[in-house]
């Protein structure tokens, strides 16, 4: 039996530690290209000061003139039976809103933001107006004609009261002081949820009369974008005059309809969508018109209706500031810096002022349908936008012309809204590439600043009443209008959500990750060379105005 023994030989020598391994290999780009961030669009025909040939910038401004007109329509049909107003005083009233459209426009894109935007019927001052009507409805008046004028007076005088709100927020700069608390995370949800706060005037809007909306959303996406493949030779003419032709040939169709008789037994609401003759504007408007101050009367002030537009000048702000990012984008320039934003706010006031004045049924703001032209042309010259007030204000004076136009059917409006609105929320989409996308702070602060921002919005329409009266019911009436008119809107409930939320979750700590080093330079005067390129004053106008101003 062999003996056995314990040998203790010590503890095993120190195994060395693993080599290193290579890092797991990138599979994104393994299996295709990364695309950097772009902060100007490449694919643009013409970019903001770059222009057409005259006749075709005559063209496409005409285009951006009837795209325009279908919300004038809708606010002037919805608005003016409800004060008691004929079929004439609906004419007049989309004059007035066309004369000041086109006034507003050609003021902002000289001495405003200077960027290709149409200043279009707003609205955010619905609401308002809705109080306003309700009110005047236990007043005596000897015949409807008097309930809308004095309607109107009513209106003019709390338009022109709101109109300091941003007067004040503009040039004091306080309002510019505000976007420097933006980041590109905020824009990307300020942006979207100014064009997603108006889905109702698209599909639902077309489906009025579907016989008609839905061939004209069809026929736009084939000729604009798929008729281009199959005639190479004429894509520039498909993608920058696609939507006239559509427009025409939809309307002749719905000419025929009406002609034919397929609409004499129908519902009267399927009449006045589908027909071309039932907005009587034709036989109403008046040949020659000029629109002048005070053509409604002596304005009329009451405290209790100008707190509610005084909501409605605030929520037509934050929605103008939402829709010139877009356009800016659009047009192949850099974001706004703060100071153009607070100049461009300070004329919007001024504009509301002259809208007041003038006697139009509500504000105006910039026109997100028109920004969506500008990508669906991919044209984002500023000239353009400046010959389009040319039309705006001859088709105000010349009203019979104009009444033309205008009776193209609302259906016809949204099938467009359906592909131009799109490409505004795709814009707004567009700004996460200045910011990390892949952070779990930045996906939480967009993702509830996106959907409070329309639910927020459509539980306060959902929840007001035809009268106007809203879910906020206490026993300040003004201080009730302010409210819902703040919340229904919502690119106001998305900037205020986000703002809120984005500055004060790790906001020093993610700096990096929520863009600020590609946003801040632009939020100052000097702070990149090409902001003067863009937003200067043409014919050095900057030399008369005092540097606080500019």
């Amino acid at each position: 039996m062999g003996e056995t023994g314990n040998h203790d030989h010590g503890p095993p020598p120190p195994q060395g530690a693993p080599p290193p391994q290579p890092p797991p290999p990138n599979l994104a780009l393994s299996r295709g290209p990364i695309w950097a961030p772009d902060e100007q669009l490449q694919h643009l025909h013409y970019c903001i000061h770059s222009n057409p040939k005259w006749h075709e910038a005559v063209l496409l401004a005409f285009q951006h003139y009837i795209v325009m007109l279908g919300t004038i329509v809708l606010i002037a049909s919805t608005l003016v039976p409800r004060m008691g107003g004929n079929h004439g005083d609906k004419a007049r009233v989309i004059q007035a809103l066309l004369f000041m459209s086109g006034i507003n426009t050609l003021l902002q894109t000289l001495l405003g933001t200077r960027l290709p935007t149409v200043m279009g019927a707003s609205l955010a001052f619905y609401l308002p107006v809705l109080s306003i009507i309700n009110d005047t409805m236990d007043k005596n008046f000897n015949s409807d004609h008097d309930r809308f004028l004095y309607t109107m007076r009513t209106i003019q005088g709390s338009l022109i009261v709101s109109s300091f709100v941003n007067i004040i927020l503009g040039y004091s700069k306080a309002w510019g002081n505000f976007t420097r608390l933006f980041s590109p995370v905020i824009l990307v949800a300020v942006v979207s949820v100014v064009s997603l706060g108006l889905f109702m005037r698209g599909f639902p809007l077309l489906a009025n009369c579907v016989e008609i909306g839905l061939p004209m959303l069809i026929l736009l996406i084939i000729s604009q974008q798929y008729l281009k493949q199959i005639l190479p030779r004429g894509r520039s003419v498909l993608e920058r005059y696609a939507l006239l032709f559509c427009i025409g040939i939809i309307w002749a169709f719905a000419a025929i309809l009406t002609v034919s008789g397929a609409y004499n037994n129908v519902k009267e609401q399927t009449k006045t969508s589908c027909r071309i003759d039932r907005s009587y504007l034709l036989s109403s408007a008046p040949w020659i018109k000029v629109p002048y101050p005070f053509q409604w009367g002596t304005p009329i002030f009451r405290a209790s209706h100008v707190f509610g537009m005084m909501g409605a000048a605030l929520v037509s702000s934050a929605e103008s500031t939402g829709a010139f990012f877009a356009a800016a984008r659009l047009a192949g320039a850099t974001p706004p810096p703060a100071h153009v934003l607070s100049r461009s706010i300070g004329l919007h006031g001024i504009g509301l002022l002259l809208v007041g004045i003038f006697g139009s049924v509500v504000g105006t703001t910039a026109s997100v349908e028109n920004v969506g032209l500008l990508g669906l042309t991919r044209i984002g010259s500023r000239r353009v936008v400046q010959i389009s007030t040319a039309f705006m204000i001859f088709f105000s004076i010349f009203g019979k012309f104009g009444a033309f136009f205008a009776s193209i059917p609302l259906p016809i409006f949204g099938a467009i809204y359906c592909v131009v609105l799109g490409i505004v929320v795709a814009v707004g989409i567009s700004f996460t590439q200045f910011a990390n996308t892949n952070s779990m702070r930045n996906h939480y602060v967009l993702g509830i600043t996106l959907f409070l921002g329309v639910s927020i919005a459509e539980y306060f329409v959902l929840n007001t009443s035809p009268d106007g009266h809203g879910p906020v019911k206490t026993q300040g009436g003004w201080f009730n209008d302010i409210l819902n008119t703040i919340f229904s809107s919502s690119p106001t409930v998305a900037m205020i959500v986000g703002v809120l939320l984005d500055n004060t979750l790790e906001a020093k700590h993610t700096a990096s990750e929520r863009g600020m080093p590609w946003w801040g330079p632009f939020q100052h005067r000097k702070g990149d060379v090409r902001n003067d390129e863009f937003y200067s004053y043409p014919l050095r106008i900057h030399e008369f105005f005092p540097t606080r101003f500019l």
